[in-house]
């Protein structure tokens, strides 16, 4: 998560958990050095596939990039095992901006429905001893609605979660099976299918960049099918998870007709997960997301269609601008590449700076 600390600072109140904001701050802190040291820890410890093992300030930064989804690397990916890719998965996994706020609002859940709790059930127990207005009823009864809703919308976070993961693994590893091309390339390098599939789709989804091949995704520039696969993750898991959460949402409630979906969607502002837009705001969000790739897109395409530093080489039109559009979104979310950003021209950087 790269803004995790301006994130969880930023964040209203009724997201965040009931201590003090440097106990608050602290514990968010401790949650990533813990795991970055753990991440560290096991990869000290398992076998790397060459001969030579990277030194322990080089595996400790490995590891914080990874928890910190900033896929900074001062290691060749190449160089870990079948093991190591997989452990630096969980890394990626765990310091998700999705992961991250939902497992924080399942948390600030429980804290906030405590008092509540207790709330309820000291006015039921006067209720049954005195009588109780009906005011007082409706809020009981409005904090029980608010409390099932804020459970089902914790869960529904970490459904999308899963279900993205697992069907953009599936995809990659289907695709790959599929193609001879992108299979020979893993095969050439050792890599294994599945957990390529795994390790780039966790890497997308968390907007972290870290792809197994040393050359990220230049060697795969012409399988068109595979950056398509990859540019809805790279989207629904950054700037556009509000939307994608929306979508899902208004999706269930028009299949199950349930009122909690319905309420989920008519209150978003109070059920304190700051992921969870109107729909007013969704349609903004997605309409600015959209324009900024567009821009990028054609300016890219004006500037570097007829690049003579080799970038296009063996790609016709359309693998050109799959390869482009691929370019462009990722250059304001995972830093994933399909072309060496040093030949392209100093104004395309420039472009790239600003959106980023």
């Amino acid at each position: 998560m790269k803004n995790l600390p301006l994130y969880f600072l930023r964040s209203p109140p009724s997201l965040r958990l009931p201590l003090p904001a440097a106990n608050h701050f602290l514990s968010h802190l401790s949650y990533f050095i813990t795991i970055s040291l753990f991440g560290f820890g096991a990869l000290k410890l398992t076998k790397t596939r060459t001969s030579s093992s990277p030194n322990d300030l080089n595996l400790f930064f490995t590891s914080v990039s990874a928890v910190s989804v900033s896929s900074m690397s001062v290691v060749e990916m190449e160089v870990f095992s079948n093991f190591q890719l997989l452990i630096i998965t969980t890394l990626m996994f765990l310091g998700g901006e999705v992961f991250v706020s939902a497992v924080g609002f399942q948390l600030s859940r429980r804290f906030k429905y405590l008092n509540e709790k207790n709330y309820v059930d000291s006015a039921r127990s006067i209720e049954r001893e005195s009588g109780t207005s009906s005011s007082r009823m409706a809020t009981i009864d409005e904090l029980s609605i608010s409390k099932s809703c804020a459970k089902l919308l914790g869960h529904t976070g970490i459904g999308y979660l899963l279900a993205m993961n697992v069907l953009g693994s599936f995809f990659i590893f289907i695709y790959i099976i599929v193609v001879p091309q992108a299979k020979q390339v893993l095969e050439s390098k050792g890599i294994n299918f599945l957990t390529f599939s795994i390790f780039s789709t966790v890497s997308t989804f968390t907007n972290c960049g870290f792809i197994p091949t040393n050359e990220n995704m230049i060697a795969f520039k012409n399988n068109s099918g595979l950056l398509l696969i990859l540019i809805p993750q790279v989207l629904l898991g950054g700037c556009l998870y509000p939307v994608g959460l929306r979508l899902v949402i208004m999706a269930a409630a028009k299949v199950t007709g349930k009122k909690e979906w319905r309420y989920i969607l008519k209150n978003d502002s109070e059920m304190g997960y700051s992921h969870l837009l109107s729909g007013l705001r969704c349609g903004f969000l997605a309409v600015t997301v959209a324009g900024f790739i567009v821009f990028q897109l054609i300016i890219f395409c004006s500037l570097e269609w007829n690049n003579s530093g080799g970038i296009w080489d063996g790609l016709n039109p359309y693998q050109k601008f799959v390869a482009s559009l691929f370019q462009v979104t990722n250059s304001r979310h995972t830093g994933e590449s399909i072309v060496d950003i040093s030949v392209i021209s100093p104004a395309i950087l420039v472009v790239f700076v600003v959106m980023m």
